[in-house]
């Protein structure tokens, strides 16, 4: 295929102090890379921009544990993407495959072979759905808190792109209420119509009491589970009402991370925790890849069979990424979001 000569790709130009905004980033024309033996040259088709992508600022980046997820001033954006192979001189990869990286938010990638994945069309009905957060929520669900029949749980955040799934992956594996958290009357609606959950509680204006007073009202014998993504507020109102043996999977920060302090801690009481031997995990899919086989044969199976749904915002244009990830970060989104470019 004819290659142009240049293309655009989204550079971070400032990071913020305080509210982000789509000023701080700029679309920028550079040329098109070219690949080296071993790597793989991608036209990017689509990429996913989610709330975790909002850059932070920190005074000792190490102390974070994962630099490589910290962007820096004039960097180019990083986030799932799927494209099309090109070239990959040196690889076993063939140009058309379908691959899945976290080259995003430009319109070629080259990265070296061993970073990009191939997507096996057959496994999700729709290719979109190799984008989604599903991996997290499975994890944090059938691992991270091994969800089983009866239990009532708790999801923070659930209108998220993680959230909007979880809630959906407690049910399939016998929760018998389940419960979220948003920010908006909106979007706890459309929860409680088109995802499943049994009641919401919200924060902000507009919230008929505090999180865990709503959270007493909605689980008044309390939850077996917490399925975390904000932190704060909302994992301490589910200790106070977490009962004996409750499982809490820690799968996102948010209420640090969209704040000015990214590594805020929320005090908690250990002594409540040991006496009534409840169970706090942390869960990253980086160590869980062995699951993702498992994983997929169960969300391809459940969205065939219509057990559950990938709600998700499509847009068009690399230059409607940076203005999608500053209002996903304001909630304005159910769901992922994902920019066709």
């Amino acid at each position: 295929m004819s290659l142009p000569a240049t293309h655009r790709e989204v550079r971070l130009a400032a990071l913020p102090d305080g509210e982000l905004t789509p000023g701080h980033f700029e679309v920028v024309t550079a040329p098109v890379p070219a690949p080296g033996p071993g790597q793989v040259q991608v036209r990017n088709r689509l990429m996913s921009v989610a709330a975790v992508m909002r850059p932070l600022t920190l005074a000792d980046p190490d102390a974070f544990g994962l630099p490589q997820l910290l962007h820096k001033a004039g960097e180019v954006m990083r986030g799932a993407a799927l494209g099309e192979v090109v070239r990959a001189p040196g690889t076993d990869l063939v140009p058309g495959t379908l691959v899945r990286h976290r080259a995003g938010w430009r319109e070629y990638a080259v990265l070296n072979a061993p970073e990009v994945s191939p997507v096996d069309p057959e496994v999700l009905p729709d290719p979109a759905a190799h984008l989604s957060q599903g991996f997290t929520a499975w994890l944090g669900v059938v691992r991270g808190a091994g969800v089983r029949r009866g239990d009532t749980v708790f999801v923070t955040g659930a209108a998220g792109g993680v959230g909007s799934l979880a809630g959906q992956f407690a049910r399939l594996h016998g929760a018998a209420r389940v419960i979220g958290s948003t920010g908006s009357r909106h979007k706890a609606d459309r929860l409680t119509r088109e995802l499943g959950y049994d009641a919401v509680v919200l924060r902000g204006a507009g919230a008929a009491g505090s999180i865990e007073e709503q959270l007493r009202a909605a689980a008044p014998d309390g939850i077996d589970v917490l399925f975390d993504t904000v932190g704060g507020e909302q994992l301490r109102a589910a200790l106070a009402l977490a009962r004996r043996n409750a499982r809490f999977a820690l799968v996102g920060a948010l209420a640090a991370q969209l704040s000015d302090d990214a590594l805020a801690p929320t005090a908690i009481s250990t002594l409540d925790l040991i006496t009534r031997s409840i169970t706090l995990r942390g869960i990253s899919a980086v160590d869980h890849q062995d699951a993702m086989p498992g994983y997929l044969s169960e969300f391809g199976r459940a969205l065939r069979e219509g057990a559950l749904t990938y709600p998700y915002t499509r847009l068009t244009g690399i230059d409607r990424a940076p203005g999608a990830l500053c209002e996903l970060v304001a909630g304005r989104h159910l769901g992922a979001v994902l920019v066709e470019l």
